[in-house]
């Protein structure tokens, strides 16, 4: 695909809002301007193709296949161009199609190919459905489509038809949603099962594919992680108040397009069920369990409280986080916790600390990784959240800055980096966190 003539002329126009941003710093506004024209145009013509029926594949980048999370990630930043750029509400709109279309194919794959190619991660999983590049079930696949589809609609509802928005696809795929939470509310119900044969067991689940057991708390069974790998525990906390958002947004779309009330009424039982477990089994003072409540539809905790990253409602519980969105940094993005809520900042000190053991500091940069990459690597995306999350402005400035000088030369934001020496990088070609780096840009620039 290619830019062309309003979305061209939208994206030139940010671009140089953003350079005129950085008046004490001209040669580095240059240079972050330029790489947000440079990301863009390579996001929109490199990884997204037409399909029929209005779809737009996305490909993550250097892998073939379309993530359902990546996929919109990668959208975040033209979001804002949508009322004044046709070409941009076009490309969101197909991307929606094709997401919605393959939520109801299959609720519990995260990523998938352009049409029944057969290709796939690994040829010897359980799963053989040639639509499928991964079967790997994750809350959040479910939960960002949602989330983009419901920013879209209120972004650009005065100026498209609804008819073309909502749709019986859009309907039929809500509703699958809603029906695979709740059923995973009782995981051992489930028929899923997820098998990876002689791979780590990061890449399979315990139990003959079920998963290590939980117990019923409320909260809504995963089998991965955003990161892909395997839970240690099956109620991952970012993911649940990420779907715990998503559901408020279904009820809201269920109302708006579709007049279901049943619908709404269902998703929103079902999201205050979540934010009631997490609330009782995700918050702890140190290593301490200390329950908290829920009031107005918020999680309110003791004053010391923060969250944990994955617990089984067993007594189990895990303390860390994952560059990878949602994480408990990014809950602010997309878990409806304010910036300046005590039990998010509580939370943020210790991500961004060596309580996490997934922080990572060096002399070229500090911050969060993933037990998915090398240890010692930091990623981008973390970055971009961490400065997404902050009401410092020159901690934003001072994290672009920082994303530039650890490209490892190349010009280009990778999956991760060594936090030594930032030449020794995974992925040469991730164009979520190019994205991400310019989702940043944008805010720091105040045009988000």
């Amino acid at each position: 695909m290619h830019i062309e003539g309003d979305l061209a002329r939208e994206l030139d126009r940010a671009a140089g809002r953003i350079e005129q941003a950085w008046p004490d710093a001209p040669r580095l506004g240059a240079e972050i301007a330029a790489r947000f024209s440079t990301y863009t145009r390579d996001t929109v013509e490199r990884t997204m193709t037409a399909g029929d029926a209005g779809r737009v594949f996305v490909i993550t980048g250097d892998i073939p296949a379309m993530w359902l999370r990546d996929s919109s990630a990668q959208l975040w930043p033209l979001l804002p161009f949508m009322a004044a750029s046709a070409q941009a509400r076009e490309l969101v709109q197909g991307v929606l199609r094709s997401q919605f279309g393959f939520i109801c194919h299959d609720p519990y794959a995260n990523a998938f190919n352009d049409g029944p190619t057969g290709a796939a991660y690994h040829p010897g999983d359980l799963d053989s459905d040639p639509h499928l590049w991964e079967r790997k079930y994750e809350i959040d696949s479910l939960a960002f489509p949602v989330d983009l589809a419901h920013r879209t609609w209120h972004l650009i509802g005065h100026v498209i038809r609804p008819s073309e928005f909502f749709t019986p696809t859009l309907h039929e795929a809500i509703l699958a949603i809603v029906r695979t939470w709740r059923l995973e509310q009782r995981h051992d119900a489930s028929a899923y099962r997820f098998v990876r044969a002689g791979m780590p067991p990061t890449e399979t689940l315990a139990r003959d594919g079920r998963g290590t057991p939980v117990a019923h708390t409320g909260m809504t069974w995963q089998g991965f992680r955003p990161s892909d790998d395997a839970c240690t525990y099956g109620y991952n906390i970012p993911a649940q108040l990420f779907a715990a958002r998503a559901l408020r947004q279904i009820a809201d779309l269920a109302v708006l397009g579709f007049s279901d009330s049943a619908l709404a009424a269902e998703a929103q039982h079902l999201r205050l069920e979540i934010l009631d477990g997490v609330a009782r089994h995700g918050l702890y003072e140190g290593a301490e369990l200390s329950p908290g409540r829920v009031t107005d539809g918020r999680i309110h905790g003791e004053p010391g409280a923060h969250l944990v990253y994955e617990v089984d409602g067993l007594g189990g519980a895990l303390f860390m986080d994952d560059a990878n969105l949602p994480s408990l940094l990014g809950l602010p993005l997309l878990g409806d916790l304010r910036v300046s809520d005590p039990i998010y900042q509580n939370t943020r000190r210790r991500v961004l600390s060596t309580a996490n053991p997934h922080f990572v500091s060096g002399p070229a940069a500090a911050g969060v990784g993933s037990p998915h990459t090398p240890p010692g690597h930091v990623w981008p995306i973390a970055l971009a959240v961490q400065g997404l999350t902050t009401t410092d402005q020159a901690e934003k400035r001072r994290l672009l800055h920082l994303l530039i000088d650890t490209d490892g030369g190349t010009g280009w934001m990778h999956e991760s980096f060594d936090a030594g020496d930032p030449s020794t990088f995974t992925r040469e070609w991730f164009s979520w966190a190019n994205m991400m780096f310019c989702e940043l840009a944008l805010d720091a620039a105040g045009l988000l």
